[in-house]
């Protein structure tokens, strides 16, 4: 699903250059549930940054779905990250003053999905997170937990393969961040390939691959016991 080789992203100002990321490389298979850990500053927001095709890096090579990202220009790199990613940030990133119904549709809108079908993916994937029923709130009207699964909602909406969560739970607290991981395991269940960003430990232990990012680059990972396909998958390869 996801091959970074040698990926490197340099930074430049007058006098300095800042290597985020340098001779970075990962794989992520279609259907697994990865989380990205490592200290603060270590890379993991250009990562993800990068996967998600929001800024570009400085060499190597980066193939989303075997595509080579790196010759595509702009207008097809936002076509593709439009069609096959989809984000969640830790802030929800709701407008204010739509209501849960109508902030899941406005990235549909943009992708020019007739009204009906915007009526289905938006009532569905309400239907997914459990908000269903409070399609015409607003988002001071919600819980943190209850934004951040609209948050989900929008993202799903877009019927993505591939979701990029950035630490989806830290801004709430620890039984709101429980509820949100087992909404994301069950995506992850459903076919929807994940990679999580976050500093909670437990959350970590959770997925069934974690990767550790020191100083730019990949430096530690550990298999959990994950009971997907991908997941067994990647453990026969490395022998575990």
């Amino acid at each position: 699903m996801l091959i970074m080789n040698n990926i490197g992203k340099v930074y430049q100002t007058d006098m300095v250059q800042t290597h985020a990321l340098r001779d970075f490389n990962l794989q992520v298979n279609e259907g697994e549930f990865i989380a990205v850990t490592g200290p603060s500053g270590s890379g993991k927001t250009t990562f993800l940054n990068i996967a998600g095709m929001l800024e570009g890096y400085s060499s190597g090579q980066y193939m989303l779905d075997g595509i080579d990202v790196g010759k595509l220009n702009d207008n097809q790199r936002a076509d593709l990250r439009n069609q096959k990613i989809g984000f969640i940030f830790q802030g929800f990133n709701l407008i204010p003053d739509l209501n849960l119904y109508e902030n899941v549709e406005v990235p549909l809108r943009y992708r020019g999905i007739k009204a009906a079908e915007r009526k289905r993916r938006i009532e569905n994937c309400l239907e997914q997170v459990g908000l269903a029923g409070r399609a015409k709130h607003l988002p001071q009207q919600l819980s943190g937990g209850q934004q951040q699964r609209v948050a989900i909602a929008r993202a799903l909406a877009g019927e993505p393969r591939f979701l990029l969560a950035d630490e989806p739970t830290g801004n709430l607290d620890s039984l709101m961040a429980r509820q949100v991981m087992e909404l994301l395991e069950q995506i992850n269940r459903d076919g929807a390939t994940i990679v999580m960003v976050t500093h909670d430990p437990e959350l970590a232990r959770r997925t069934p691959r974690n990767i550790q990012i020191v100083d730019g680059q990949v430096a530690d990972f550990t298999l959990y016991q994950g009971k997907g396909a991908a997941s067994q998958a990647l453990k026969s390869q490395m022998g575990a």
